[in-house]
């Protein structure tokens, strides 16, 4: 701690922590230096042209190109310079590499709820494994939070209704503060909690023995049929609706013109809010579940969703059993993901 309470060597437990910190040391060390010349510069010709000194007052300059080339091209290069370094560095802290463990985390007054995509849940607290990059897809389900973890230098908003999303990877083993860094009502302050990583072998343990059962797309699964999307969307109905095989990352036509990539946000919109991007050729019947699935059973139908992203259009849908694990396959002739 230092001499006024805060803390000042927070422990750097991440591959982009010390990218940030060098930024950050560098940006305070150029204020300092401009700081000071500016007070320097000042101080020296308040003292040398005080009232009653021998300076010469006579013809002074009304121009000095140097002296202003000098103060717009070196300031102009280092914050062009500053600007690519932070750009670089924002660019890798929101691009999360391929591989990385996807987990789901949604805020809510005032806890974190976490899901593995073995379907493990967490409250307030998120298990790791050390020197592994994990992405977190954030979304809000009452107000504007945001995921802060100091030691692994990432801040990212979480928003209702809209998908976040960052990502880390931590180098220590450890127990490190979470923090809901914005400001969310009443017992905003209690809202925090613990990322454990753990190294590879115990993090396999504890994802052994805190197993629910049900994979995060075999729950998507499950809720696709209880919803009754298998049943609007399988080939024998007679609702036409676009499939759901190979749909996910894939360029989807739109009513009106234009395309859009079936993504996270896009997929969500579907199903949140159907009629705002209504696919080229069906009509506009599907409804809104806004009020029927939680922000948790989206992102368990995203996870079904995307886990149909190889499969040929016109294969029959894998859904699994419905009620878990075990059993034997169900698959489902057709495929839609909306309307």
């Amino acid at each position: 701690m230092g001499p006024l309470g805060f803390e000042t060597n927070i422990t750097a437990a991440s591959t982009i922590a010390h990218r940030v910190d060098a930024l950050f040391y560098t940006l305070l060390a150029l204020s300092f230096v401009i700081a000071f010349g500016i007070c320097f510069v000042l101080v020296w010709f308040a003292v040398k042209y005080r009232r009653g000194s021998s300076a010469d007052r006579t013809n002074p300059p009304a121009a000095n190109l140097k002296v202003e080339l000098t103060w717009i091209i070196i300031p102009m290069l280092l914050s062009i310079g500053i600007f690519a370094w932070a750009g670089r560095v924002y660019v890798d802290m929101f691009n999360a590499p391929p591989g990385a463990i996807e987990i789901n985390v949604v805020g809510k007054q005032w806890m974190w709820k976490i899901q593995h995509p073995e379907g493990q849940r967490e409250i307030n607290e998120l298990h790791v494994p050390v020197g592994k990059p994990v992405k977190l897809n954030l979304i809000s389900q009452d107000v504007i939070h945001d995921f802060y973890v100091p030691a692994f230098r990432i801040k990212q908003d979480v928003l209702p209704d809209r998908y976040t999303t960052t990502w880390f990877q931590a180098t220590k083993p450890g127990r490190y503060h979470l923090f809901c860094s914005q400001y969310c009502g009443l017992y905003h302050a209690q809202m925090g909690g613990w990322v454990v990583v753990m190294p590879p072998a115990d993090y396999a343990k504890w994802l052994s023995a805190s197993n629910q059962g049900q994979t995060m797309t075999s729950a998507g699964a499950k809720l696709f049929l209880q919803m009754g999307c298998a049943g609007c969307h399988s080939e024998g109905s007679t609702v036409r609706a676009p499939t759901l095989n190979g749909l996910y990352g894939k360029p989807v036509p739109l009513q009106g013109g234009g395309t859009v990539t079936a993504d996270d946000r896009y997929i969500t919109d579907s199903i949140l809010e159907p009629k705002k991007e209504v696919v080229a050729g069906y009509k506009p019947v599907m409804p809104s579940f806004r009020n029927q699935a939680t922000p948790e059973q989206v992102m368990e139908l995203l996870a079904f969703i995307r886990s149909l992203a190889n499969v040929t259009p016109g294969e029959g849908m894998n859904l699994g059993n419905p009620g878990g694990n075990a059993g034997s396959p169900k698959p489902v002739p057709g495929a839609a993901a909306r309307r």
